[in-house]
């Protein structure tokens, strides 16, 4: 599988997705317009080894909803970022048996070695 779930409103998201041949070979999933399935979590869990590491907590509502006062479990998290599309870390970039979540540096370039 080669599949980027991005959010087509964020800018970073975008700049990372031109920085990978704008995205080509790569179905695109805009994860505000088609939400994502708990299969589709599901399968990202599997791979990246827990929910939490899939989980933003640079989402607005992380604060709002007083979620940084909490001692979240791995159902937590799987349950808000099913939710709430907010709380998926992006981009996620998944090509074959890799994954590479979110949008530091070191995540960037270690995705662009593997494309």
């Amino acid at each position: 599988m080669k599949k980027i779930f991005h959010l087509s409103t964020c800018s970073t998201s975008k700049r990372i997705i031109a920085e990978l041949n704008d995205g080509k070979g790569f179905e695109l999933q805009d994860i505000k317009t088609e939400l994502i399935t708990e299969e589709q979590l599901d399968e990202m869990k599997k791979m990246a080894g827990n929910y939490e590491s899939l989980f933003s907590r640079n989402a607005l509502k992380y604060r709002s909803m007083g979620l940084h006062e909490k001692q979240l479990t791995e159902e937590d998290y799987k349950r808000l970022i099913l939710e709430e599309y907010t709380f998926l870390k992006r981009p996620v970039i998944i090509n074959g048996d890799k994954i590479f979540i979110g949008n530091a540096a070191k995540t960037t370039a270690e995705a662009k070695k593997y494309i």
